[in-house]
């Protein structure tokens, strides 16, 4: 039998050879609050399209915040529309302040637009540190164009640098504000810890963990630049890495189908996927354990307000349903993005849901649409839905909050 999820992932998006990872990590000035600099990243499904950007506002603390989102959510805007280049850099260069001494912008910013669907990324630099390509370990240069931008009011000029090249499998892409390559500057680096050692502390990385994720790969970068600080940095410290990989996918099964019919073949879509496994609920257990005769076993309570998750061979984790999904939805939309996830969760049924699914970068969900008449007693707190709302709101989560590539099959 061919996989249904298979068949509709080659439909919409064709075979795509990579999944891009966008991830993370910053560090505040010393003795501030909040970071100056920003980052934001948006996946457009529609589009097949990955959008980051980095800004840098002049300074630290609060104003440095401020200017910075001002400048990155522009710059993330005007991307959305396939903006020309000269007119994004225009329309920034209009929006924010200048310095009354020097002239210049109290911002800078990286833009990274990479469409999947053409296999192509396009950068657009004003003043920060050079973005890296790393490439089979090495450094890939690509060939850069520069471009002067002219205010026509106060004749301030901006030079800017763009790129596009074509990704490959394994690429990974590390863009950073200037506290990172200016480390250690008057701390024993005379110089700062500089883009060479930048680069040769990346690849010693990668050396020692061929498969780092973007956001580990982030956090080595930072957390090495505040030692260059001796950990009281003098600067805000940011790095974004996004990383070109194998996707990696999770197949959730949750509800009976409408028709017994389909309890092979809905059984059957769990055997044959490739990836990690869930089944959420007692009937739906129930179905695939029959169907693929394979024996449920029960694991030890977790989580007291849940009912414990089970074993069964083949598949990754066991639980119960709605009651499961709901609790999973309220734990993902309180998540902190950019903190540990590692410790934010524990070893509860949902928490585990969770962990596998923020792990995933591509979730299919086999969703059985055979009402269950116990979920439509008045008695029942309100929070429980209906499975299909259920969906709905986990599918919203996972892709607003997560960018999450979701793909649903009702059966």
């Amino acid at each position: 039998m061919t996989n249904y999820f298979a068949q509709k992932y080659d439909a919409d998006i064709g075979e795509r050879k990579y999944h891009v990872e966008v991830g993370y990590y910053q560090c505040n000035h010393e003795g501030e609050k909040i970071c100056g600099d920003v980052f934001l990243s948006k996946r457009i499904v529609d589009e097949n399209r990955v959008i980051c950007v980095l800004s840098d506002g002049m300074g630290h603390g609060v104003r440095a915040n401020v200017l910075a989102t001002l400048t990155a959510t522009i710059s993330l805007n005007f991307s959305l529309g396939h903006k020309d280049v000269n007119a994004l850099a225009n329309i920034i260069m209009k929006a924010l302040p200048v310095n009354s001494e020097n002239g210049l912008s109290y911002a800078t910013y990286t833009m990274i637009d990479i469409s999947i669907e053409n296999e192509s990324v396009f950068i657009l630099e004003y003043d920060n540190p050079q973005t890296l390509i790393i490439r089979k370990n090495q450094i890939y240069e690509p060939q850069w164009t520069n471009i002067t931008q002219e205010h026509v009011d106060d004749k301030r000029v901006m030079e800017l640098k763009t790129c596009t090249f074509k990704p490959q499998l394994e690429d990974r892409i590390i863009v950073c504000s200037d506290g990172i390559v200016q480390s250690g500057l008057g701390k024993g680096i005379t110089t700062g810890w500089g883009r060479n050692n930048l680069i040769k502390y990346v690849r010693e990385v990668i050396e020692d963990v061929p498969d780092v994720s973007g956001t580990d790969l982030a956090e080595k970068v930072v957390k090495r630049a505040m030692v260059n600080d001796l950990q009281a940095p003098k600067d805000d410290l940011t790095c974004g890495i996004i990383y070109f990989r194998m996707p990696r996918k999770t197949l959730l099964c949750t509800g009976p189908p409408f028709s017994t019919d389909k309890d092979n073949e809905f059984a059957a879509i769990l055997r044959d996927f490739e990836g990690k496994k869930i089944i959420s609920g007692a009937t739906t257990t129930e179905i695939i354990s029959r169907e693929l005769q394979r024996e449920v076993v029960d694991n030890e309570i977790t989580d007291p307000t849940l009912p414990p998750s089970s074993k069964m061979t083949g598949v990754d984790l066991v639980t119960e349903g709605v009651l499961t999904l709901s609790k999973v939805i309220h734990m993902l939309n309180a998540i902190v993005v950019d903190a540990k996830l590692q410790t934010q969760l524990g070893r509860g049924p949902a928490d585990q849901i969770c962990q596998l699914l923020l792990d995933s970068d591509e979730i299919f969900i086999l969703v059985g649409t055979k009402i269950n008449e116990s979920h439509h007693d008045p008695s029942l707190p309100v929070e429980i839905e209906l499975r299909k709302h259920l969906i709905q709101r986990l599918s919203s989560v996972l892709s607003d909050k997560f960018m999450k590539v979701i793909n649903i099959k009702y059966m």
